[in-house]
C-alpha cells in the first residue's frame, strides 16, 4: 500500500516520510526486495534525506564544551 501511495504521487507533490531506519534495514519490513528498490527509488529521486541520528547529545556535548 505504501509503494502505491508513493507511486501515485511520485513528482505530482511533496511526501515527506520520517523513519529510524536506515534504508538498508527497510528490507525487514518488506518482504518484496524489488518493491523495496522501488520505493527507495521513488522516495529518493529529486530529495533532500536528512539523517538526524546521531551518537551523541547535543545538551551533554554543549555543556561540556563550556567548561
Amino acid at each position: 500500500m505504501l509503494f502505491q501511495i508513493i507511486s501515485e504521487r511520485s513528482e505530482r507533490a511533496s511526501v515527506i516520510i520520517t523513519t529510524n531506519l536506515e534504508f538498508s534495514e527497510w528490507t525487514q519490513l518488506f518482504e518484496n526486495e524489488m518493491m523495496l528498490a522501488a520505493l527507495i527509488d521513488r522516495v529518493t529521486f529529486r530529495s533532500f534525506v536528512l539523517n538526524m541520528n546521531c551518537n551523541s547529545s547535543y545538551r551533554i556535548d554543549s555543556t561540556m564544551n563550556n567548561d
